[in-house]
């Protein structure tokens, strides 16, 4: 019992680690060297079903995922199975709360009534005021300002 506590809690740091992860990228690479992918997430006039350039970095952060998942089954290692798991699950945060909830992507839209959420919105719809590559706040994708 108390190892599959340790795991879960591992799950759940992961999720954490890759906030942190994924507002440094975002600051810096996606806002930097990276904006040539990630300006198409920023423009405004577009069909929100249709693939963008910025869908590219989906390669990115899903393959350490993929790579602890596949290694913690092939070699029952528990600790590499959790933080997959633990990044995978931040995928699915972030495509809902991100993609879904915010930009309304893959013809749905979600809309709850939770201050936590609006929040998100709020903070998210925020940082795409801005255009440009430099002048940019608001970071997180499951955190908020």
């Amino acid at each position: 019992m108390l190892n599959m506590l340790f795991y879960i809690l591992i799950a759940i740091l992961s999720i954490i680690f890759m906030e942190i992860v994924a507002i440094l990228s975002h600051r810096y690479i996606m806002h930097g060297p990276g904006w040539v992918l990630h300006k198409s997430h920023h423009i405004k006039a577009r069909n929100q079903k249709d693939f963008e350039l910025n869908d590219l970095y989906f390669i990115f952060f899903s393959s350490p995922s993929i790579f602890c998942i596949v290694y913690g089954f092939l070699y029952s290692n528990y600790l590499f199975l959790s933080i997959g798991i633990g990044i995978l699950m931040y995928g699915v945060i972030y495509v809902v709360l991100h993609d879904i909830m915010v930009h309304g992507r893959f013809g749905l839209k979600l809309s709850l009534n939770i201050n936590y959420l609006k929040k998100i919105r709020k903070s998210h719809m925020k940082h795409h005021s801005c255009k440009e590559k430099n002048g940019a706040t608001n970071f997180g994708f499951i955190t908020y300002k």
